[in-house]
C-alpha cells in the first residue's frame, strides 16, 4: 500500500511500481482473520469476487472448490462466531485462495491459534503452496514457521535485511551474530572469546577454557591473522546440539572437552535440556547470574543420568561451531562446500547486510522527532537561552566594576 520510494517490483514479470495495489492481482491473509460477522462462511469467501462482477457461477466452482481444499464444505451455511479459531483462519484462506491471485500476503496468520492447531495449520498452508503453485509472502516471529514452510527467508531486524537463504543455510551458515541467535531452539550459545595459534595450530580461547580448532574450520577463517595472538575480540557460537557428554565422543575429541556446572536439567522426553554455568571453581559456591556471558545451554540424551548441582564434561563438536568478529558482529567463517545453492538463493547469497553500527547511524538520521521531543528540545533551548544571558550580564557587571576600579586609581594617587 506504501508507494515505492526506490527499486522496481514485479510480479509474474510485470512492472507494477505504477498500478494501484487493488490493480496488483495480490491477496492477503490478516492476523485477525477481518470476517464480516453478518455474512456467512460462503459470502465472505465469494464477496472480493461479487465486487469484481465476476459471474454468479464461477464464484460458485471457486468457492467449493477453495472450500474442499480447506475442508470447510459443512460450514458455508454458517457465520463467524460459530466457528473456531483454526476455522475462521481456513475461511479467511478461502477468501484469498477465491481470488486466485499471483501473489498472496499472509500476515502471521496462526498467531492468534494454540499450538496444537499452529503446527496442523503449518501443514496444511505447506499443502496448499504445494497444490496452488503461487508465491506466498509470509510474515512470522515464530522462526518453526519459518524453517519448515519456506523456501527462501528473508531474516529482518530493526526493518533492516539480514540475510536472503535457504532454511538449512541459515541454520549452518548464519551471515552474523543475529541471524545465528535468531535461528536454532533452544539459541545459539554465545561467548566472549580470542583466537591464538600454536605450532601451526588454532585455539579458541573463552571463559576459562581452551579448545583446538580443526584444520578445516582454520582454513573457513576470514583475515586469520588479524585475530590469532593478537588479543582482538570474537564471540564464539555453539548450538546445544553441538554439544556432547557421551563418554565415546569425549574420549574421541579430548581437545574440545570442558567443564560445566549444572544448575538445571529439563527431560522433555525425547531429548534433555542442561543449563549450565561455565564460570566457576570447583569447592567453591556458585553463584547464579541471569545473563552472565558464561551461562551455557546443551541439547543431550533423554536417557542421560546428569542431574543438578554436579560438575560434568561436555564435548563441543568444533567443526559445527561458528566464529563471529568482536565488533562487527559478522561472521568470519567463509562459506564451504556444504553450502547449498538453489534457484531459490543463487542471487541473494552473496547480498551482505549492515553492521550493527551502520543500522543504528541510518536510524539515527532518518528517525522522525515527535512531539514530546520537540517540546522537550524547545524547553533545553530556552534554558541554555536564559543560561547563556545571565552568563553575559555577569560578565558584563563584572567588566564594568573592573573598568570603575581602573578609573578609581589616578584618584587614589593623587589623594596621596
Amino acid at each position: 500500500l506504501e508507494e515505492i520510494s526506490k527499486g522496481e517490483l514485479y510480479i509474474d514479470g510485470k512492472l507494477v511500481n505504477d498500478v494501484v495495489p487493488k490493480d496488483r492481482d495480490i491477496a492477503m491473509v490478516f492476523q485477525n482473520y477481518a470476517l464480516y460477522p453478518h455474512m456467512t462462511v460462503y459470502d465472505n469467501m465469494a464477496f472480493g469476487l461479487k465486487l469484481r462482477k465476476v459471474p454468479k457461477q464461477i464464484i460458485d466452482e471457486r468457492v467449493k472448490e477453495a472450500a474442499a481444499i480447506l475442508g470447510i464444505t459443512d460450514y458455508l451455511t454458517r457465520k463467524p462466531k460459530a466457528l473456531s479459531g483454526g476455522q475462521r483462519q481456513r475461511v479467511a484462506l478461502g477468501r484469498a485462495i477465491v481470488r486466485e491471485p499471483k501473489v498472496f500476503l499472509l500476515d502471521e496468520p496462526l498467531s492468534n491459534l494454540d499450538a496444537k492447531l499452529r503446527a496442523q495449520m503449518r501443514t496444511e498452508i505447506s499443502k496448499l503452496h504445494a497444490r496452488l503453485a503461487t508465491t506466498f509472502i509470509y510474515v512470522t516471529h515464530d522462526q518453526i514457521e519459518a524453517m519448515t514452510m519456506g523456501t527462501r527467508i528473508v531474516v529482518m531486524k530493526d526493518g533492516f535485511m539480514q540475510q536472503v537463504d535457504t532454511p538449512q543455510n541459515l541454520y549452518d551458515y548464519p551471515i552474523n551474530l543475529f541471524v545465528a541467535g535468531f535461528i536454532g531452539t533452544p539459541q545459539m550459545n554465545f561467548f566472549p572469546a580470542t583466537l591464538t595459534q600454536e605450532n601451526g595450530k588454532t585455539y579458541v580461547e573463552f571463559v576459562n577454557n581452551k579448545i583446538l580448532l580443526p584444520k578445516t574450520v582454520q582454513a573457513r577463517i576470514r583475515n586469520i591473522e588479524e585475530y590469532a595472538n593478537t588479543g582482538k575480540p570474537i564471540t564464539l557460537g555453539v548450538r546445544p546440539e553441538d554439544l556432547h557428554e557421551e563418554e565415546s565422543f569425549i574420549a574421541a575429541s579430548p581437545d574440545t572437552v570442558i567443564k560445566a556446572f549444572v544448575e538445571v536439567v529439563e527431560k522433555l522426553g525425547a531429548e534433555t535440556l542442561i543449563y549450565c554455568k561455565l564460570d566457576f571453581k570447583e569447592g567453591e559456591e556458585v553463584s547464579t547470574v541471569i545473563g552472565d556471558s558464561s551461562n551455557m545451554i546443551a541439547k543431550i540424551d533423554s536417557r542421560s543420568v546428569i542431574s543438578r548441582g554436579e560438575i560434568t564434561e561436555l564435548a563441543i563438536d568444533a567443526r559445527h561451531i561458528h566464529i563471529f568478529d568482536g565488533a562487527t558482529e559478522m561472521s568470519l567463517l567463509a562459506r564451504d562446500e556444504g553450502y547449498e545453492v538453489t534457484p531459490e538463493n543463487e542471487t541473494s547469497s552473496a547480498f551482505v547486510p549492515l553492521t550493527p553500527q551502520e543500522m543504528q547511524a541510518i536510524i539515527e538520521k532518518n528517525r522522525v522527532v515527535t512531539k514530546e521531543e520537540k517540546a522537550a528540545m524547545r524547553r533545553e533551548a530556552r534554558a541554555a537561552a536564559r543560561k547563556e544571558k545571565a552568563e553575559a550580564k555577569a560578565a558584563a557587571a563584572a567588566q564594568q566594576e573592573a573598568q570603575e576600579e581602573k578609573a578609581e586609581e589616578p584618584k587614589d594617587e593623587e589623594n596621596k
